[in-house]
């Protein structure tokens, strides 16, 4: 069986990430995690689809590996399927998004149930407690799949199982005939196609699942992958090269890579990842945080459930429950802001509408080679986009665009001073 995993996505609801495909988690791009536990899972031939925008990039990550190219990524999965045909076999395929983090029991309960069942089509299914907005499976007998039913509305739910992408399809010849002979302009044909398919009496199948899933379609999904990520370091691994001063203190479990350098009375909190190279300074503290290669958290700053990419700069700042793309550099004094005064949720503007965070703490999203002066204040649920340059003591609380540069004017009013300070005394 062949693993085909999807990886053309654009990224739209990520921005200003540049692609989810390359966020690293414990020093690794997630596309990377996607192809470790599809291997762990005993799936050898695999085979990605990737987009004009990310193959050059991938390739190079992954040269032993088939990589296709995706010719109209506006077609979603049904692209995918018609760039794949010319490269199939007489084989059964299992299909993955990149979108989705499953852990490796998942992709084994598949298998097993492809061994065990006569269905020509299995779907993984997600037992969910509370309505998802996505795609849900009405069953009959045996779990046996009788409609696929997009968005039905909180009530309206045709059981609680969702579709997630993980299939297998053992005829996948005959699914991209059928999506060929669908004619419409949404990128849901593929599911169109399946639910064609069973409706011609195609048995398909709902395979339950109960373990791990994680979607990445909003940034601050990202965060919630990385909990999982730094949950499964439950033995330190501090290398021997690392530098650490004797009067730092590191707590709980951690990850420091290669000649990270750790500096006087600093305090590193686990669970926590470190990348190689990154130093932090003096009197800093950094918690619950993946902290990428090459990095410096600069005097007295705080970095608290955040991602910080490679090569990013601090110094005297907080960053709580953000995530910093490479490149980027804050100046003395700035801060990203992590909570409402009413501690009301954050929403952030996704593609032009205002989308909630399920959560009153979350702070900024700041692109790639981003440069941030001193003294500046990013509201919470801000996006800083790529490139943009941020000139000190500005209030952000907005979305800023790519290529920005911002400033702004703060006026002085200067005056006689009628008190007399040497007549104001504090005791101690």
């Amino acid at each position: 069986m062949r693993a085909i995993i999807l990886a053309a996505g654009r990224s739209k609801r990520m921005k200003p990430i540049e692609d989810k495909n390359f966020l690293k988690f414990l020093g690794k791009t997630l596309l990377e995690c996607q192809v470790d536990i599809v291997k762990k899972a005993g799936f050898k031939n695999i085979t990605i689809i990737a987009g004009e925008h990310n193959i050059a990039k991938i390739k190079k990550t992954f040269p032993k590996l088939e990589v296709i190219k995706q010719k109209n990524l506006d077609e979603g999965m049904a692209g995918a399927m018609d760039s794949l045909h010319p490269y199939l076999k007489d084989e059964a395929i299992l299909i993955l998004s990149a979108n989705d983090f499953l852990d490796e029991s998942a992709f084994n309960l598949m298998k097993k149930a492809s061994e065990k069942s006569p269905a020509e089509i299995l779907m993984l299914a997600k037992k969910v407690k509370s309505y998802f907005p996505g795609g849900y499976l009405e069953v009959a007998n045996k779990n046996r799949i009788t409609d696929i039913i997009e968005k039905p509305g909180e009530g309206k739910e045709p059981s609680d199982m969702i579709n997630i992408v993980l299939h297998i399809h053992k005829n996948p010849k005959k699914l991209i005939e059928t999506i060929k002979k669908i004619k419409t302009a949404k990128d849901d044909k593929y599911e169109m196609a399946i639910a064609k398919l069973i409706k011609e009496d195609t048995h398909a199948e709902a395979v339950p699942y109960t373990g791990l899933w994680q979607a990445l379609k909003y940034p601050w999904h990202i965060l919630e992958l990385q909990k999982y990520f730094l949950s499964t370091i439950r033995k330190s691994k501090i290398s021997k090269t690392a530098k650490i001063s004797k009067s730092a203190q590191i707590k709980g479990s951690v990850i420091i890579e290669d000649n990270v350098k750790i500096f006087d009375h600093a305090t590193v909190v686990g669970p926590i990842y470190i990348g190689k190279n990154s130093i932090i300074a003096n009197n800093s503290l950094v918690r619950e945080s993946m902290i990428g290669d090459s990095c410096v958290i600069g005097f007295n700053s705080e970095v608290a459930r955040s991602n910080l990419a490679d090569h990013v700069w601090l110094h005297t700042n907080y960053i709580g429950d953000s995530i910093v793309s490479e490149n980027t550099a804050l100046g003395a004094g700035s801060v990203t802001g992590n909570l409402r005064l009413d501690e009301g949720e954050i929403r952030m503007d996704i593609q032009g509408e205002k989308t909630g965070s399920n959560s009153n703490k979350f702070g900024s999203v700041i692109g790639k080679d981003c440069r941030i002066g001193i003294n500046v204040s990013i509201m919470p649920g801000v996006k800083i986009g790529e490139n943009a340059f941020i000139t000190g003591g500005l209030i952000i609380n907005q979305d800023i665009p790519d290529n920005s540069f911002v400033k702004g004017k703060v006026t002085l009013e200067i005056k006689e001073n009628k008190l007399d300070g040497s007549k104001l005394k504090r005791s101690l």
